[in-house]
């Protein structure tokens, strides 16, 4: 059967141009850092987001982590979203492996966290009985608020907050380039801000593993010495990589046609029994939803009569459903779907 997959934009599969490139790929070994292809891509991911080097990771976990541990010390406190992919759903890598303390403020409905929030939170050196502030994570786009993204001034403002205090800026950038494809602007004015950034390969750019983290020399020289403590050391990565390369070279300018499917999907669902749509349009290619009171259906179950009619869709909530958009949906799938759920629903 041929799925309409809409449980996330990490179900898509390599492109042909993709399997190609990786088939013909020249490799090294990359531990030694001759890989030659994996070489390119970090070259190529560092110029792309203005930073002096990148480091490629085989997931975004593994990149945030890194990032964190190279960034901060045992016992140093780090402030990220309460909603932030880091403290929900990357196993509290940062404290079991690194003994890294998280400190969690509400982010804003546009997913940012306000500089007052962060400045309230801020722990300093003098006081013995607290952890100190080391590094503050910004989340971009953020998945939990609805796939929003923060822009370049607020980065700007986030980051000139921090330097002034002596501190550092994360982003987690798993989906930069739908931050940046939303704004119509290139993803570098972003990141320039920011001392590191982590992005994805293998979500909406359809590569099959990987991450890259950017940032610094010295940064990236510290942050590749964790990623073989934590056994991301690959040999012939090339061919993971070249299919990085294609997606950083041709699946970035298409991202704005995911949008546009979420857009198409956001009102159709608007018009269907049953269905409370997320007051907010989608800002990328998130779509959130929940059902009504007057639905007596279960998420399990709306999920399991979708899935007969070869559609597949995720709960994120006891009542809430999140549909991610992605390359390997036409426009034909996005009205299937909504044909499948009306169906579903007015039985």
């Amino acid at each position: 059967m041929n799925w309409i997959d809409l449980r996330s934009d990490t179900v898509t599969q390599p492109t042909p141009a993709m399997r190609e490139a990786m088939a013909a790929a020249p490799v090294g070994d990359d531990v030694y850092g001759d890989d030659p292809t994996v070489n390119a891509l970090q070259e190529l991911a560092a110029s792309l987001t203005a930073k002096e080097a990148a480091l490629f990771v085989p997931s975004g976990t593994m990149g945030n982590l890194a990032a964190i541990l190279a960034h901060c010390g045992r016992g140093d406190e780090v402030i990220m979203g309460k909603r932030s992919h880091t403290f929900l759903y990357e196993g509290g890598g940062i404290s079991t492996l690194g003994g890294i303390h998280s400190a969690q403020i509400m982010e804003q409905s546009d997913g940012s966290l306000s500089l007052q929030d962060i400045e309230e939170a801020l722990r300093l050196p003098e006081d013995d009985h607290e952890p100190v502030t080391r590094l503050i994570e910004i989340e971009n786009t953020h998945n939990r608020c609805g796939g929003v993204w923060q822009t370049p001034s607020y980065l700007q403002s986030l980051a000139d907050f921090a330097h002034e205090r002596e501190l550092v800026v994360h982003m987690d950038g798993a989906r930069l380039f739908n931050a940046a494809a939303a704004q119509n602007i290139e993803a570098r004015q972003l990141t320039a801000p920011v001392d590191s950034v982590t992005f994805c390969l293998s979500k909406g750019l359809c590569a099959p593993v990987g991450s890259v983290l950017c940032g610094s020399r010295p940064f990236i020289a510290r942050a590749r010495k964790l990623r073989k403590h934590l056994g991301g050391g690959m040999r012939q990565a090339g061919i993971l990589a070249a299919a990085g390369i294609i997606a950083l070279q041709s699946m970035v300018s298409r991202l704005s046609e995911d949008h546009a499917r979420a857009q198409t999907l956001y009102r159709g669902l608007a018009s269907l029994p049953h269905i409370l749509p997320d007051p907010n349009p989608p800002a990328t290619n998130m779509v959130y939803f929940s059902l009504a009171p007057t639905c007596r259906w279960s998420v399990q179950e709306i999920e399991q009569k979708m899935q007969v009619q070869g559609i597949l869709i995720h709960s994120s909530g006891p009542r809430q459903f999140r549909l991610v958009t992605h390359y390997w949906l036409e426009d034909s799938a996005i009205q299937t779907t909504l044909a499948a759920l009306k169906q579903t629903l007015s039985d």
